[in-house]
Order: C-alpha cells, then structure tokens, then sequence
C-alpha cells in the first residue's frame, strides 16, 4: 500500500462536491513529438471520485510507419508486428476514457497525441476535461527538484519499473495522483482543469521512414539517435523575428524561443519540435529572445535572471505545448 505522506483523506462530508466523479489517468508512448507522430502504446488506470483504482488497461498499437526513438521507449517494429492499429482500439480506449477527467504529467501532449489519433480514425475522444500533474504539483507546492515524473514519483514514494513504458509510466501516475488529490481536497485547492476540444477533421503527410532496423520484419525501420535527430547545429530559421510572444495571442514563425531548468519532456526532443514549428531555438537568452519557456520561473537560472531584465515573457511547458498546437505562418 502506497504511503501518504500528504494527508489523511477526508471524510465523505468534507470532499468537495465540485470535484470530478472519476479520472483515467492515461499515458501513451509515440513515435515522436511532431503534429505527423503516432502512438505506439497507450495505458489507462481508472480511478474513482477519491483517486482509487477501479481497474486498468493497456494495449500495444501499430503506428503503420517507423516506430521512431527506440532507444527510448524499447519498442521494436518486431515488437510492434501483429499490434491492432489505432481505429482497431478507438473504441475499447474510448470506453475507458467516457465520462472522466483525463489526467497525465504533461496532459496538453498526451491529449494531443490521442485527439490527432481519434481524427484519423474519424471519431471523437469521449473527453471533456484534463488535468496536468505538473500544474497541479505547482497548485499545492510540492517542494520538487523539477518536474519530471520520476521526481514526483520518489516525493510520494512510488516505485518506477519500467520508465517509457506505457503501463508502469500510468500506474506510477495514478499512485502518485490519489495522494495529490487528498491533499488538494484537505485544502479546499482548486483542481486546475482544462477544456479538451477534439478535432473534426484531419489529413495527413507522408510518414517519414528514417534509418533501418537491424534484423527488422515490421518493415518500417527504425529512428537511431544518430538519424532521427536533427544535429544540434540547427540550419539557421529562415524566418524574421517578429519580436516578443504576447499573452493569449498565438506563436509566430521566426519567434526566439529559449528553453530553461528541467523538461518532462527530453529537451533535445522539444527543441526540434518548436524548430519543426517554424520557430527560432536560441542557446542563450536576449533583449531580442521572443519567449522563455521553464518550468521554475523562480530557479534563479541565469536565463530567468536575464528574462525579468529583459522583460521577456515567460511560460511553462504545458503551455508552450499548447500554443505549439497553433503557430501563426510567417509573414510573405
């Protein structure tokens, strides 16, 4: 039984009636980060209106294209022969889903991740609601050293087995949340929920085929950290700077995006997302930097310093996942 080091739970009359009656805390492992990549493995725990566990689910998916970083996520296109494709799952998964709370660490990705997937299918994810762990360990102030899973697992004292995969990544998340949960209850914290709105239609590129895999009978191949990854000498952004990023407006091609602290997702792998997004990656941050994205604006890291210098503005990785969803084309 999990120890909770947070609180005791509340009584039946003291939860808040406002909370949600269910969750399905949910993880999925892709074959990348860009709008293009598939999921290759998802995991769903559902749990009750207190956070405790009424069963799980877990399924392997062919992502009819390479399988992307394996080096990562241990998934072989060997491993992956004979998995069910995604529209084969649409519905089982969505019943796992129905009439809860989606919740993941970093949940704009995963909500992304599975509404793309529902779109190609030509169905809509049965959610209406997700909820962050990463924003909510911020509401209640855990004293974490970053905001990765793996720190917020060890705060609450949970096991990791098998980190990348799907199933023990979702049960590792589900122990640490019902703990978050009580302590949110027990101080009458609001939980940070977000609208989930589906997308109704979708159309896809090539998939690209990168690399090969040795011994490989999927056919697919496979990404190598050698190939996958773009050098880290980065082609110079072809776009102007359009200048800073202001709130509640969209991202622009050509923005100077910097990055600080830790990421719950691989830094190399969000720096080539936001590039692949049209946006300027900068190593350092200036007067000319159009947005800092960081988990802990109070680190005191030398990019954090400067950006309240400069005045530059600043976002966390959540929300920079979300406006990446939607950047603004470059103008002419």
């Amino acid at each position: 039984m999990l120890e909770d080091r947070t609180t005791t739970a509340p009584s039946a009359t003291e939860w808040p009636a406002a909370y949600p009656q269910g969750y399905a805390v949910v993880d999925v492992e892709t074959t990348g980060l860009a709008r293009d990549d598939r999921i290759i493995s998802a995991a769903v725990y559902r749990l009750d209106a207190r956070g405790e566990v009424e069963d799980h689910w877990y399924t392997l998916v062919d992502p009819e294209r390479d399988p992307g970083p394996v080096w990562i996520h241990g998934l072989t296109s060997d491993a992956l022969a004979g998995a069910p494709v995604f529209r084969d799952v649409a519905e089982e998964f969505a019943a796992r889903l129905a009439g809860r709370v989606l919740v993941a660490h970093n949940a704009v990705f995963d909500w992304q991740m599975i509404a793309r997937e529902y779109a190609r299918a030509e169905r809509e994810a049965p959610v209406k609601q997700r909820l962050c762990t990463i924003a909510l360990s911020k509401e209640l102030g855990l004293p974490l050293p970053n905001h990765k899973l793996e720190s917020l697992a060890a705060h609450f004292g949970v096991v990791q087995r098998r980190a990348h995969h799907a199933l023990d990544d979702a049960r590792v998340l589900a122990e640490a949340f019902r703990p978050s949960l009580r302590a949110a209850a027990a101080g009458g914290v609001r939980l940070p929920l977000h609208e989930c709105r589906p997308l109704t239609e979708w159309q896809d590129r090539p998939a690209p085929r990168i690399g090969q895999q040795p011994g490989g009978s999927g056919g697919y191949g496979s990404y190598r950290p050698t190939s996958w990854r773009p050098s880290r000498k980065r082609p110079v952004c072809p776009y102007p700077n359009p200048g800073r990023y202001e709130e509640g407006r969209r991202l622009k091609q050509g923005m100077r995006v910097a990055f600080s602290g830790d990421t719950s997702v691989d830094r190399e792998l969000l720096e080539d997302r936001a590039a692949e997004a049209g946006l300027h990656v900068a190593t350092s941050l200036s007067r000319l930097t159009s947005l800092l994205v960081t988990n802990d604006p109070d680190s005191g890291t030398s990019k954090v310093v400067k950006a309240r210098q400069f005045g530059t503005p600043v976002v966390d990785e959540a929300a920079f996942g979300q406006l990446l969803r939607d950047v603004e084309p470059a103008e002419g």
